[in-house]
């Protein structure tokens, strides 16, 4: 007769194991966690993508304010062969409050003002150590009318170089 425990075991080697095995964990962990740090290092390259594109989107719509505002003050820079255009340099201007001040302002205080307000709104939307350029020139081809070229800097992280936005308009 045979015994209960034979049985036992003779019931427990006709089945099939079933689960995992240690290995077989390990193995699964460390290629899950390789994925995760490729995740990790896109989402880390879509942040920094997309702080590039929101200081690109903001020279640009400083470069068409700085437009504009020359646009609004047409008698300054008509003449590109006065001795000191009104827009043109790298600022900084000075704040005359032509537009909520006293009374009325010159040209030249206008141009003043508008870089002042201009130069600020660059400093508060822009990382530390941005800055801007207006160049003033007669148009190439003998058209008789004054190129300006706007061109804003701003650093970026882990950029060598600075990076820019130009535009360049015609009056």
């Amino acid at each position: 007769m045979r015994s209960n425990r034979h049985l036992a075991n003779r019931h427990l080697a006709g089945t099939k194991q079933r689960g995992f095995t240690l290995v077989e964990a390990l193995v699964s962990l460390v290629v899950l966690s390789v994925g995760m740090l490729g995740i990790a290092g896109l989402y880390v390259e879509g942040l920094r993508a997309n702080k590039t594109s929101i200081y690109r989107t903001t020279a640009v719509t400083l470069a068409a304010d700085m437009a504009d505002r020359i646009r609004a003050n047409p008698p300054a820079p008509i003449n590109p062969a006065a001795p000191a255009n009104l827009y043109a340099g790298a600022g900084p201007g000075a704040n005359n409050q032509c537009v909520n001040g006293p009374g009325p302002c010159t040209p030249a205080q206008l141009a003043q003002d508008d870089w002042w307000w201009w130069t600020q709104d660059m400093n508060n939307r822009l990382p530390a150590g941005s800055n801007a350029t207006v160049v003033v020139g007669p148009t190439p081809g003998g058209i008789p009318t004054t190129t300006f070229t706007i061109t804003v800097n701003w650093p970026e992280t882990g950029q060598a170089v600075n990076s820019s936005y130009v535009l360049t308009m015609q009056l």
